[in-house]
């Protein structure tokens, strides 16, 4: 394989901030600067991408509707008034069974570690169809199960956070207290927030007490910065994002992307090549499709995201491997930072 190219530290790509995140209060020069890191936990699909993007203002993380689609920590930023809070978007905390389970669990638990704080995301419906002994689908049985361990392990160690209750709007309000009550007496909240991280209703209140939690600070990016992740790492996850979404019936686990290559062009364009690695042929025919319908799609719908977040015109080329021990390749825990030996 050709050796792939560094990306010119002049066109890191880095996903920018067109407007601040709405409701924000203004920044103002002459007062000084709060700068630190907020990390969201919680179970698989709770909504964690969603309220990262929300708050930021911006995409800056892969969503899809199924369950431990985070696989590493994602760093987004928020800024309101003198504050900068870099968000850490965790992968979902459940009961690991493989050694990217595992890696990515303990990702989660280092990423709330190292925080200023922490907001325990918690899918409200499921809690209160719980609480009033309705019938749970098995995803939102497992998102329970998933949050218990999580309160226990909070507790274990003394660690006291934000809850913040999501998907509200998905259930009667009238019922919405009896969920916050029944949690926050478990005694491991500071303060409770109710949200709609998808309608962004609540968003803006929970992040305005973030940006008044951190340390006095210089900030650590620039103002329009929205995302520390390099443009080739967010190429690949939105490639993934999309397989995800096309093929999650047949494949929602059993694949990753890299970026192989990055070429800047001399038109401004850049050209990207990015290799989708699967466990089987089978799963290499379920990728292509008829005719290679399937793949065209992917490509199509990743490079118009991809021109919107860079903001130019993007030449995206896919190309599918099979290696039935991807999972156990030690580099790709590395280039993400996640722990191998996890």
């Amino acid at each position: 394989m050709n050796d792939i190219p560094d990306l010119p530290p002049e066109a890191s790509d880095a996903p920018s901030r067109e407007t601040p995140a709405p409701e924000t209060p203004a920044f103002d020069p002459s007062l000084p600067t709060r700068c630190g890191f907020a990390a969201i936990i919680g179970a698989p699909n709770a909504g964690k991408s969603t309220l990262v993007n929300a708050l930021v203002g911006t995409k800056v993380s892969i969503v899809t509707h199924k369950v431990q689609t985070t696989r590493f920590q994602v760093r987004g930023v928020m800024l309101s008034g003198q504050s900068q809070v870099i968000l850490v978007d965790t992968p979902g905390i459940f009961q690991p069974r493989r050694r990217l389970d595992r890696a990515m669990v303990r990702a989660a638990w280092a990423g709330a570690d190292d925080a200023d704080a922490v907001v325990h995301l918690v899918d409200a419906q499921a809690w209160s169809l719980s609480i009033a002994h309705k019938p749970l689908s098995p995803a939102q049985s497992r998102g329970i199960f998933d949050d218990e361990t999580i309160l226990a392990t909070l507790k274990a160690t003394g660690r006291t956070v934000i809850l913040a209750l999501n998907k509200i709007d998905l259930f009667a309000r009238s019922h919405l207290f009896a969920v916050a009550a029944h949690l926050h007496d478990k005694g491991a909240y500071s303060d409770v927030f109710m949200i709609s991280g998808q309608r962004s209703d609540g968003v803006a209140d929970l992040g305005r007490h973030l940006a008044g939690l951190m340390p006095d600070s210089p900030w650590l990016y620039p103002a329009d910065q929205a995302a520390d992740m390099p443009a080739r790492l967010l190429a690949a996850e939105v490639v993934r994002e999309k397989l995800m979404l096309r093929v999650h019936e047949e494949l929602p686990y059993q694949l990753t992307v890299e970026t192989e290559a990055w070429q800047e062009r001399k038109d401004g364009s850049v050209r990207i090549e990015c290799t989708i690695f699967v466990g089987r042929d089978t799963h290499r025919q379920i990728i292509l499709g008829k005719d290679g319908g399937v793949i065209r799609e992917v490509g199509s719908k990743a490079r118009a995201e991809l021109m919107t977040l860079f903001e130019r015109v993007v030449h995206l080329f896919l190309h599918i491997k099979v290696d039935e021990r991807w999972e156990e390749s030690r580099h790709r825990y590395t280039a993400v930072g996640l722990d191998f030996e996890a």
